[in-house]
């Protein structure tokens, strides 16, 4: 892609967007309980607040870039390929500055057929697909590129991968749009969502098996033309960025294990590659916080964050290990009242409204957020907290 037509490191806009950023998404709620240690009590209810919670770098950094972008092309139509984060009230910003999401079709993938020649198309942080940006490059789109770097670091450990005729493995889920990006990078990949599908794979390493039952089970997470009996023979880790890290790095020892049984420790090198650290540092700093935060003494958890992002539902994964009641919402409007709350269930696979939910004051709430939430959002929550305890009558 010409260098005059791609963009990945904004426009030198930063100081002109900053006060628009500043009042989408900032809050003097969220400094006050900075400035007391994380905890702030009101009306009967406390509030602790993880150590790390909320917007990361690489989020601050695309959604800037994608303000930046408005400015920089006042008059040109403006596409992102996918939502920049997973935040629905920052996306339903971009929106209203009339920059327009492409439209997804009946079979889930996205419809590149109504970018024209010379639009701008922002590509979100989780990355797009190489046959994305090829497609794009054909049509003469302008490119504002706000991959976060953690993801981009993944991709070039995977195309080294390629280059050795390594089969790429790697943790994630099938279709989050960074899996999507890191898979096409790869010569040959295989995808496990969790433990469990890595452990199916280790075995049929070992023992081999049904091979049609393979390809069967893993039919949406591997490459073209994949064939077990070939493709295992020499293996790489490389993961989401976003995914749970004790779990990354417990499939790659498996992984390592496995291949040190098959062949012998002297010849491993010629088998597997192991990941390195490739967990972003801000994914791991909200999941270190939450393991400190659910040690305190909680009546419940709340965790706040788009109900499509893979981070805030891991830590909503950590939170669910221990016996206080945990609920995983995207905004203060999922609490109906201090009877009902809407919240993304225990599987993560739809929301659900719970009664009785908020125990009588005294009442001492955990609350953290995902990486692509912003301060605001989370001082929403609190304030609507402490306001349901401010009505008269309220125990």
């Amino acid at each position: 892609m010409k260098d005059a037509t791609y963009h990945r490191k904004g426009f030198g806009l930063k100081h002109v967007v900053d006060a628009d950023l500043k009042r989408a998404y900032e809050s003097d709620l969220i400094a006050e309980l900075k400035e007391s240690d994380n905890v702030l009590t009101r009306n009967g209810v406390t509030v602790r607040l993880a150590e790390a919670f909320g917007f990361c770098w690489g989020v601050d950094r695309a959604v800037s870039m994608a303000y930046e972008t408005r400015r920089h092309f006042p008059e040109r139509q403006i596409w992102i390929t996918n939502e920049i984060i997973h935040n629905p009230v920052v996306n339903s910003h971009l929106k209203e500055m009339s920059i327009q999401f492409l439209p997804v079709k009946e079979d889930g993938s996205k419809n590149l057929d109504c970018v024209g020649e010379g639009d701008v198309v922002i590509l979100p942080a989780f990355g797009a697909s190489l046959d994305e940006m090829e497609y794009l490059d054909r049509r003469g789109c302008e490119i504002v590129d706000t991959t976060c770097p953690w993801v981009s670091r993944v991709w070039n450990r995977v195309a080294k991968y390629a280059q050795g005729d390594f089969t790429a493995i790697i943790h994630g889920k099938y279709n989050h749009e960074e899996t999507v990006a890191t898979s096409s990078r790869a010569q040959v990949y295989l995808i496990v969502q969790n433990l469990g599908e890595a452990e199916l794979v280790a075995d049929y390493i070992l023992n081999g098996g049904d091979k049609a039952a393979f390809l069967e089970r893993f039919r949406r997470g591997c490459s073209k033309g994949f064939d077990p009996e070939r493709d295992l023979i020499r293996i790489g880790i490389a993961n989401q960025t976003t995914m749970l890290k004790g779990e990354t790095e417990l499939i790659g020892k498996l992984f390592e294990k496995t291949m040190i049984s098959k062949y012998g420790p002297s010849k491993i090198d010629q088998h597997f590659l192991s990941p390195g650290d490739t967990i972003c540092d801000a994914t791991q700093e909200r999941q270190d916080a939450m393991l400190s935060l659910i040690e305190e003494d909680l009546d419940i958890m709340l965790i706040i964050g788009g109900f499509n992002s893979s981070n805030t539902g891991h830590l909503h994964e950590i939170a669910m290990t221990k016996s206080v009641p945990s609920y995983h919402i995207d905004g203060a409007e999922c609490i109906l009242s201090a009877e009902e709350i809407n919240h993304k269930d225990e599987n993560g696979t739809q929301t659900k409204i719970s009664r009785d939910w908020l125990p009588p004051s005294p009442v001492v709430i955990g609350i953290s957020a995902g990486a692509s939430t912003p301060n605001q959002v989370v001082a929403q929550v609190i304030d609507k907290l402490f306001s349901l305890r401010s009505a008269p009558g309220r125990p």
